[in-house]
Formats: C-alpha cells, structure tokens, sequence
C-alpha cells in the first residue's frame, strides 16, 4: 500500500472511558434528543434552529459562541429549539484545505489525528456541560462516530457522503435524528433513497463487527441547493421546492416526513447575508401552506461571532469563520428573535 501508518489509534471505548461524560450531561442529552423527536413526529411544534459557525476552530471561540446562544435559548424556548453546530470535520471538494478540528486542533499546526479525537470530543463534552445543549456534528467518517456516540444529539450526512453505502447503513443505527443533504447535484431521488435506507433495518460491517441495526425513523431531509456542471449555484427551498418535496414523502409512506432547510451553500449561492431573507421566505411557506408547515421542521444556519470568513493565518481574529463565511453575532441574535415572533 502506498501510505504510511504512523500508529494505532485507541478505540472509542477506550477514550470514553478516559474522558466520560456526567450523567447531568447525560440526561440533559437525552432530553434534547426526545425533544428533537417530538419535532420530527410531529407530536411538538416548536421549530429547530441548528447553528452554528460553519466550522469548529477554535475552542474557547466556539464554547463563547455556543454560551451566548444558551441565553438567547431562554428567551424564545416556546417556539424555539436550538441545535448548535459543532462540526468538527469538513469534507474538501478537491481534498486540499483545512479538514476541521479533528485533522488539525490548532489551523496552523501539521494534522494530528490522536490529538483532534481528544479536542473533538473535549469540545462537545464542555459544550454539554456547561450549557446543557446537546450539539450537531457531521458524520463525514461513520466509523469515528462511536468517539461521540454519547455526546450527539444531531446528526448530518453532508451532500458528498449522502450515496454512500457505508453512511446510510450507519445512520439506519444511530439512536439520534440523521439529517440526509441532498447531493451536489441536486437529485433528490438520491436524497430519498438515502433516507429510505437509513429508515430500515441493515445487517453490515462496522469497526470491525457483523451488526444488526434497527433502523432510524427520525433520518429525515436537508435541502441545501446544488449546482450546475459549470458550478453554478441554484436553490432548492423556494414554495414549489417544498411542494414538489412534501409529494414526494407522500409517495415514498416513509415515516415521519420531515425537512431541514440550509440556508447557506448553494441555497445562497454562499452569499451568507442571504441566510436572513432565506429564513423568513420559508417561513411564509409555511404560514401559507399546511403541507409545508408540517414538512419543514426547522432551518440550518451558519452564523459566528463576526461576519464573513477569513484565511487561516497566525492573526486570525477569533470567532471569524476560516471555513464559509458566517452571519456575526448581532445578526444572528436579531434574527432568531425575528423568527420567534413569526412563528
């Protein structure tokens, strides 16, 4: 083989029990992910916001962000349930770039994977504790999953891996709900195959075990936009979008129909600005349709303490996105406010 293996990793068990979580942590985790279902069946009609910075980079920043969305949590929980984003590793077009904190805990530092378990897991595990929210993350690796197996509450397939085999087996086992892009190419007959898979029951390998899985009622879509074959963004969360999705689900008798809107990526051709007049068009959709108010669950956000990105250097200013650009803090708050009055 032309790689070179540096050494073996601990297994998650090993880690978990070097590094368990509280069980206040515990319990408030749980409680997150049998609200998130109640969401999902329809049984609760508060709406989820998952947001977050478009990557975890920094831990103090992230943990800083995450505290303020706790204190804006309180004041619209009626409506509102928060999911925020931790996603700590990031799928590259090409394969160059920063790969997120499980690669690369420090931006400017060479990759170390042993080191990025531990401040993956480290970062969630505050975030749980200290706040009490159960966090999302993106499954771009199933077989590291089990290293947060006990953190999660929210799970994404992002829109390279949502054909994988390997992805929808693993998301047909996983306990929390799995949110499935549709792919780059914006074919949702792909998208529903996937969220039909990870709905049934599999027999299949993982880490190293022949498992059963019991298949997950809560996978459900995220439409985030595509592009065209010369790169050109289109949206796919206009009314008609969310229509022609709502038949879709009908056809399939898939339980739980239910979606996610991403408000950036090609949804915003990544003009992140966008995300505010995004939210509020799906949110007369759903005032003006009841298919659509029952379909769409919630939206997915990207937002940080600062506006825009940046590139990695050693003057980064904190809390600048150096993945996708962001919406800053003073945006973000207005318009999770805005929303909970409209909703």
């Amino acid at each position: 083989m032309n790689m070179t293996f540096y050494r073996k990793l601990p297994i998650p068990k090993e880690i978990k029990e070097q590094y368990p979580v509280s069980p206040r942590a515990t319990e408030a985790r749980d409680a997150c992910i049998r609200e998130m279902k109640d969401i999902f069946s329809g049984r609760s009609d508060r709406f989820l916001l998952i947001i977050g910075p478009c990557s975890a980079d920094h831990e103090e920043t992230v943990l800083e962000y995450i505290h303020r969305l706790r204190r804006i949590q309180d004041r619209v929980a009626d409506k509102i349930m928060i999911v925020p984003r931790i996603y700590t590793n990031k799928p590259r077009t090409t394969g160059d770039g920063y790969k997120g904190m499980l690669h690369q805990p420090d931006p400017n530092a060479a990759p170390d994977l042993l080191k990025g378990i531990l401040a993956i897991r480290q970062i969630h595990m505050r975030a749980l504790e200290e706040t009490g929210f159960g966090c999302a993350d993106e499954m771009l690796y199933p077989e590291n999953h089990r290293y947060l197996s006990d953190i999660l509450s929210y799970v994404a397939v992002g829109a390279r891996s949502v054909e994988n085999q390997q992805h929808r087996l693993t998301a047909s086992g996983l306990d929390v709900p799995v949110g499935m892009k549709n792919p780059t190419s914006g074919d949702i007959g792909i998208m529903m195959n996937s969220i039909t898979a990870a709905h049934h029951s599999h027999v299949f390998c993982y880490r190293g075990w022949e498992v059963k899985s019991e298949g997950n009622p809560y996978a459900h879509a995220i439409l985030r936009g595509y592009v065209d074959e010369s790169g050109k963004p289109y949206p796919n969360y206009h009314y008609e979008d969310l229509i022609s999705l709502a038949e879709r689900y009908a056809a399939s008798g898939l339980e739980n129909p239910a979606a996610i809107i991403d408000t950036n990526h090609a949804n915003s051709g990544k003009k992140y600005l966008e995300q505010i007049r995004i939210s509020q068009e799906i949110l007369h959709s759903r005032r003006y349709s009841d298919d659509v108010r029952r379909l769409v669950k919630g939206l997915m956000i990207e937002s940080y303490l600062l506006d825009g990105s940046q590139s990695i250097s050693c003057r980064e200013e904190p809390g600048r996105s150096i993945t996708d650009p962001c919406l800053g803090w003073e945006k973000t708050e207005r318009l999770i406010l805005e929303l909970a009055d409209k909703l």
